[in-house]
């Protein structure tokens, strides 16, 4: 018989019973110190960004406008974790306008030296700044007179001593508990090199647009893709002249897969379109008729080089699949049509 004691009206607890609270209790003493640590960990790396926010000098500036002045990348490097943070500052500035590429130290010294030009700016992080694997690709930036920005937490260290231009991090504690692994300080470099990547896209007056062309497979370049980029054109669109008998009409609209088409006057402009709704409203006589006795006039357009989310967006609105394209209101001569299935191919939502 396993021990007990009594609880409520002489119900006994048992001894497991006793343990699976106190397992329960442990367990969720443990999830709260772990919010806490969370926490604390933010706070610690959130002051430390506040600090430099406010320390930010003259130097930053100067290294925005030195990286605007060169014809060439800027060459990010690092060793370690401060590597990881350059491969990151190399893939924010390239796909923001500013041509950026990584170098490893170790690689470098071993033939990736020859990466780095006279027409390029070297971006090198350490935060101790006295990083052994760095001796190299710093040496060859003075050897060839290659601007060199160093960003360490250190003002007399060898990097920032040899560099032309020096952003210093501000000594703050690192966030694990016993304040060696690079967490504070990791997080202050990739917020430089955040901050730089941003200052230079405002200098260059950088757009969606053009942040869409370094990003056509993502979901802001698929909602940032135009009518123009997606419609049909030429041969594929459904048009017919307004004359058209309806059993020649019928045709196109089989043919051409759009289930609509636009009839067009003797001058080629939209005039009106024939969908599936009029073949329905006016079923009585159809093969009798022609185009323009059953198309619906002045027909909803859109624009090539409005985006394509807009044109989805007025297709899901107006409940139907496709819009004729024309570079002005009808009457004006089509140059595409889009289809909302177009839209999603290319990645594009409502």
């Amino acid at each position: 018989m396993p021990p007990s004691r009594p609880r409520g009206k002489g119900v006994p607890v048992t001894l497991a019973e006793t343990h699976q609270g106190e397992a329960l209790a442990e367990a969720e003493a443990a999830r709260a110190r772990a919010i806490e640590t969370g926490r604390r960990v933010l706070a610690t790396e959130a002051e430390a960004l506040a600090l430099y926010s406010g320390t930010l000098d003259d130097s930053f500036a100067d290294a925005v406008d030195l990286i605007m002045s060169i014809e060439g990348r800027v060459i990010c490097s690092g060793m370690g974790k401060s590597g990881h943070v350059a491969r990151k500052i190399a893939a924010t500035l390239a796909s923001t306008g500013t041509p950026a590429q990584f170098v490893h130290p170790a690689e470098a010294s071993h033939g990736d030296l020859g990466m780095v030009t006279q027409k390029d700016v070297a971006l090198v992080l350490s935060n101790s700044g006295e990083t052994r694997e760095l001796a190299d690709i710093v040496a060859h930036t003075r050897r060839f007179s290659i601007p060199l920005i160093g960003v360490a937490s250190r003002p007399g260290s060898a990097l920032l001593r040899a560099a032309d231009i020096a952003l210093v991090l501000p000594q703050a504690r690192e966030a694990c508990s016993v304040g060696l692994a690079p967490t504070t300080s990791t997080t202050l470099t990739m917020a430089l090199g955040d901050a730089l990547a941003v200052a230079l896209m405002e200098r260059r007056e950088f757009t969606p647009e053009r942040f869409a062309m370094f990003h056509p497979g993502g979901k802001l370049g698929a909602q940032l893709v135009k009518v123009s980029d997606v419609m049909a054109k030429a041969e594929a669109l459904p048009l017919i002249a307004e004359t058209t008998p309806m059993t020649e009409a019928l045709l196109v609209m089989t043919q051409k897969g759009y289930g609509v088409a636009g009839t067009v006057d003797a001058a080629g402009r939209l005039t009106g379109i024939i969908t599936d709704g009029d073949l329905r409203r006016k079923m009585e006589g159809l093969l009798e008729r022609r185009a323009d006795e059953v198309s619906t006039p002045m027909p909803l357009t859109i624009r090539p080089d409005q985006l394509a989310q807009e044109a989805l967006a007025l297709m899901n609105k107006r409940k139907i699949t496709c819009l004729f394209v024309c570079e002005t209101p009808p009457p004006a001569a089509p140059v595409g049509i889009i289809h909302v299935h177009d839209c999603l191919r290319a990645g594009v939502d409502g």
